[in-house]
Protein backbone atom coordinates (compact mmCIF):
# COMPACT_ATOMS: atom_id res chain seq x y z
CA UNK A 1 0.00 0.00 0.00
CA UNK A 2 1.22 3.35 -0.56
CA UNK A 3 2.03 5.09 2.32
CA UNK A 4 -0.13 8.26 1.07
CA UNK A 5 -3.39 6.44 1.06
CA UNK A 6 -4.35 7.03 4.43
CA UNK A 7 -3.60 10.16 3.69
CA UNK A 8 -5.47 10.45 0.48
CA UNK A 9 -8.58 8.89 2.37
CA UNK A 10 -8.68 10.95 4.87
CA UNK A 11 -9.17 14.20 2.98
CA UNK A 12 -12.65 14.66 1.44
CA UNK A 13 -11.32 15.99 -1.87
CA UNK A 14 -7.99 16.29 -3.91
CA UNK A 15 -5.96 19.84 -4.29
CA UNK A 16 -8.15 21.67 -7.26
CA UNK A 17 -6.00 21.62 -10.21
CA UNK A 18 -6.47 25.46 -10.80
CA UNK A 19 -4.63 26.06 -7.32
CA UNK A 20 -1.91 23.58 -8.66
CA UNK A 21 -1.69 26.06 -12.00
CA UNK A 22 -1.65 29.17 -10.06
CA UNK A 23 1.06 28.27 -7.45
CA UNK A 24 3.41 27.06 -10.30
CA UNK A 25 3.19 30.55 -11.63
CA UNK A 26 4.20 32.00 -8.47
CA UNK A 27 6.44 30.09 -6.51
CA UNK A 28 8.42 32.72 -4.96
CA UNK A 29 4.68 33.52 -3.10
CA UNK A 30 4.89 29.75 -2.84
CA UNK A 31 8.03 29.66 -1.09
CA UNK A 32 7.38 31.97 0.97
CA UNK A 33 3.79 30.98 2.54
CA UNK A 34 5.49 27.65 2.72
CA UNK A 35 8.01 29.21 5.25
CA UNK A 36 5.28 30.65 7.28
CA UNK A 37 3.38 27.55 7.61
CA UNK A 38 5.90 25.26 8.72
CA UNK A 39 6.48 27.86 11.23
CA UNK A 40 3.39 28.39 12.46
CA UNK A 41 2.76 24.48 12.45
CA UNK A 42 5.77 24.52 15.04
CA UNK A 43 4.30 27.61 17.05
CA UNK A 44 1.24 25.37 17.26
CA UNK A 45 2.98 22.25 18.76
CA UNK A 46 4.43 24.30 21.24
CA UNK A 47 1.66 25.94 22.12
CA UNK A 48 0.00 22.78 23.05
CA UNK A 49 3.37 21.71 24.96
CA UNK A 50 2.96 24.15 27.01
CA UNK A 51 -0.97 24.42 27.54
CA UNK A 52 -1.18 20.11 28.08
CA UNK A 53 2.35 19.68 29.78
CA UNK A 54 1.18 17.32 32.36
CA UNK A 55 0.63 14.39 29.12
CA UNK A 56 4.16 12.50 29.19
CA UNK A 57 2.85 10.94 25.18
CA UNK A 58 1.62 14.59 23.69
CA UNK A 59 4.91 16.01 25.31
CA UNK A 60 7.27 13.75 23.51
CA UNK A 61 5.43 13.43 20.10
CA UNK A 62 4.92 16.94 19.90
CA UNK A 63 8.47 18.02 20.68
CA UNK A 64 9.71 15.94 17.85
CA UNK A 65 6.82 17.92 15.23
CA UNK A 66 8.51 21.14 16.75
CA UNK A 67 11.90 20.45 15.69
CA UNK A 68 11.05 18.63 12.61
CA UNK A 69 8.59 21.39 10.95
CA UNK A 70 11.41 24.40 12.37
CA UNK A 71 13.55 21.96 10.25
CA UNK A 72 11.59 22.46 7.61
CA UNK A 73 11.36 26.19 8.15
CA UNK A 74 15.01 26.27 8.03
CA UNK A 75 15.12 24.26 4.47
CA UNK A 76 12.80 26.72 2.87
CA UNK A 77 14.30 29.65 3.59
CA UNK A 78 18.01 28.00 2.93
CA UNK A 79 16.01 27.68 -0.32
CA UNK A 80 14.59 31.05 -0.89
CA UNK A 81 18.40 32.74 0.04
CA UNK A 82 19.99 30.70 -2.86
CA UNK A 83 17.52 31.80 -4.95
CA UNK A 84 17.60 35.51 -4.58
CA UNK A 85 14.43 35.70 -2.29
CA UNK A 86 14.30 38.04 0.68
CA UNK A 87 11.78 37.29 3.83
CA UNK A 88 8.87 39.11 3.58
CA UNK A 89 5.60 39.38 5.35
CA UNK A 90 2.58 38.00 3.85
CA UNK A 91 -0.84 38.06 5.32
CA UNK A 92 -2.62 34.80 6.80
CA UNK A 93 -4.71 32.78 4.66
CA UNK A 94 -8.15 31.76 5.34
CA UNK A 95 -7.55 27.83 6.33
CA UNK A 96 -6.14 27.68 9.24
CA UNK A 97 -8.49 30.46 11.20
CA UNK A 98 -11.88 28.64 9.31
CA UNK A 99 -10.75 24.99 10.29
CA UNK A 100 -10.24 26.13 14.27
CA UNK A 101 -13.51 28.51 15.07
CA UNK A 102 -15.01 25.37 14.93
CA UNK A 103 -12.97 23.83 17.79
CA UNK A 104 -15.03 23.81 20.92
CA UNK A 105 -14.01 25.49 24.61
CA UNK A 106 -14.26 22.86 26.90
CA UNK A 107 -11.55 19.82 28.00
CA UNK A 108 -11.28 17.66 26.49
CA UNK A 109 -13.31 18.79 23.48
CA UNK A 110 -11.21 21.50 22.60
CA UNK A 111 -7.60 19.14 22.67
CA UNK A 112 -9.27 17.02 21.09
CA UNK A 113 -10.67 19.27 18.12
CA UNK A 114 -7.23 20.82 17.78
CA UNK A 115 -5.62 17.27 17.11
CA UNK A 116 -7.82 16.83 14.52
CA UNK A 117 -7.62 19.96 13.25
CA UNK A 118 -3.78 19.70 13.13
CA UNK A 119 -4.23 16.41 11.28
CA UNK A 120 -6.21 17.80 8.28
CA UNK A 121 -3.52 20.66 8.23
CA UNK A 122 -0.48 18.00 7.80
CA UNK A 123 -2.77 15.87 5.58
CA UNK A 124 -3.63 18.67 3.07
CA UNK A 125 0.15 19.85 3.08
CA UNK A 126 1.06 16.40 2.17
CA UNK A 127 -1.26 16.30 -0.47
CA UNK A 128 -0.12 19.51 -1.81
CA UNK A 129 3.43 18.30 -1.75
CA UNK A 130 2.55 15.37 -3.73
CA UNK A 131 0.07 17.81 -6.27
CA UNK A 132 2.69 20.01 -7.33
CA UNK A 133 5.95 18.57 -7.13
CA UNK A 134 5.71 17.03 -10.53
CA UNK A 135 5.56 20.41 -12.33
CA UNK A 136 8.30 21.93 -10.41
CA UNK A 137 12.39 22.36 -10.99
CA UNK A 138 14.24 19.59 -9.55
CA UNK A 139 15.68 21.37 -6.74
CA UNK A 140 12.04 21.80 -5.14
CA UNK A 141 10.49 18.26 -6.40
CA UNK A 142 12.79 16.44 -5.09
CA UNK A 143 12.42 19.04 -1.42
CA UNK A 144 8.67 18.46 -1.71
CA UNK A 145 8.77 14.69 -2.42
CA UNK A 146 11.61 14.71 0.35
CA UNK A 147 8.77 16.27 3.08
CA UNK A 148 6.05 13.74 2.34
CA UNK A 149 6.93 11.04 4.88
CA UNK A 150 7.35 13.77 7.61
CA UNK A 151 4.05 15.44 6.50
CA UNK A 152 2.40 12.30 6.96
CA UNK A 153 3.78 11.10 10.35
CA UNK A 154 2.47 14.08 11.60
CA UNK A 155 -0.59 13.34 10.37
CA UNK A 156 -1.31 10.38 12.01
CA UNK A 157 0.32 11.66 14.72
CA UNK A 158 -2.46 14.05 16.17
CA UNK A 159 -4.93 11.52 14.81
CA UNK A 160 -3.75 9.10 16.77
CA UNK A 161 -3.43 11.16 19.91
CA UNK A 162 -7.02 12.78 18.62
CA UNK A 163 -8.01 9.40 19.19
CA UNK A 164 -6.23 8.44 22.51
CA UNK A 165 -7.55 11.56 24.48
CA UNK A 166 -11.19 11.67 23.58
CA UNK A 167 -13.64 10.11 25.47
CA UNK A 168 -15.73 9.03 22.65
CA UNK A 169 -14.98 8.03 19.39
CA UNK A 170 -14.02 10.99 17.19
CA UNK A 171 -15.50 9.80 13.57
CA UNK A 172 -18.36 12.12 13.73
CA UNK A 173 -15.89 14.87 14.68
CA UNK A 174 -13.40 13.99 12.22
CA UNK A 175 -16.08 14.31 9.37
CA UNK A 176 -17.55 17.49 10.79
CA UNK A 177 -14.06 18.86 9.78
CA UNK A 178 -13.19 17.28 6.77
CA UNK A 179 -16.64 18.80 5.64
CA UNK A 180 -15.50 22.76 6.46
CA UNK A 181 -11.96 21.20 4.89
CA UNK A 182 -13.64 21.08 1.54
CA UNK A 183 -15.37 24.18 1.73
CA UNK A 184 -11.96 25.65 2.31
CA UNK A 185 -10.18 23.99 -0.46
CA UNK A 186 -13.12 23.94 -3.30
CA UNK A 187 -14.34 27.36 -2.65
CA UNK A 188 -12.45 30.42 -4.73
CA UNK A 189 -9.86 32.43 -3.20
CA UNK A 190 -8.85 35.99 -3.92
CA UNK A 191 -5.15 35.49 -2.67
CA UNK A 192 -3.36 32.28 -3.32
CA UNK A 193 -2.09 30.88 -0.48
CA UNK A 194 -0.13 27.24 0.45
CA UNK A 195 -3.65 26.03 1.59
CA UNK A 196 -5.96 28.44 -0.29
CA UNK A 197 -8.85 27.23 -2.65
CA UNK A 198 -8.43 27.52 -6.34
CA UNK A 199 -8.07 31.35 -7.59
CA UNK A 200 -11.67 33.29 -8.03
Amino acid sequence: MDFLDPVRAFLACPTPARWTEAAVQDLPLLLQDHANCEKKAAGTAMNLLFRYSHNSELQQLLSQIVREEMLHYEQVLEIMQARGLAYRAVSAGRYAGGLREHVRHDEPARLVDILIVGAFVEARSCERFEAIAPYLDEELARFYTFLLRSEARHFEYYLGLAEKYSPVPIAARVAFFREIERDLIERPDRELRFHSGPPA
